[in-house]
């Protein structure tokens, strides 16, 4: 996937938002005001940064080198996803479904019932 279709992707989950609070270059998805997904673009890759459970961060890291520690976040909650040929574009939109789901899976009890009915 390219960056173009993996934004359009996001977008495409209940309620998913792009705000740019970090400046131009970095894109951040939000559900309810609440990020699940970072997009910023090194040296022509694009990197992604996404939420996971902290057992599956640990599996996927050391199973993967296109998938480290999230860069700039917490990094036994966060994973960052190197876009390269090493990851399948199934895989990549499981990630991203898994950080949205794990993000809504926090919000408020009304919140998480107006998402599911969307869903």
């Amino acid at each position: 996937m390219n960056k173009d279709e993996i934004v359009d992707f996001m977008l495409t989950l209940p309620e998913a938002e792009l705000d740019y609070p970090f400046g131009a270059d970095v894109m951040v998805f939000k559900v309810l005001g609440k990020m699940f997904a970072l997009i910023i673009v090194n040296d022509g890759v694009v990197d992604i940064n996404l939420k996971g459970a902290p057992a599956d961060n640990e599996a996927l890291t050391s199973m993967f080198t296109a998938i480290k520690p999230g860069y700039h976040m917490n990094k036994k909650h966060w994973i960052t996803v190197s876009v390269t040929e090493e990851i399948e574009d199934g895989m990549l939109k499981g990630l991203i479904d898994r950080s949205f789901e794990l993000v809504v899976a926090k919000l408020k009890k009304a919140d998480r019932e107006r998402l599911a009915i969307q869903r």
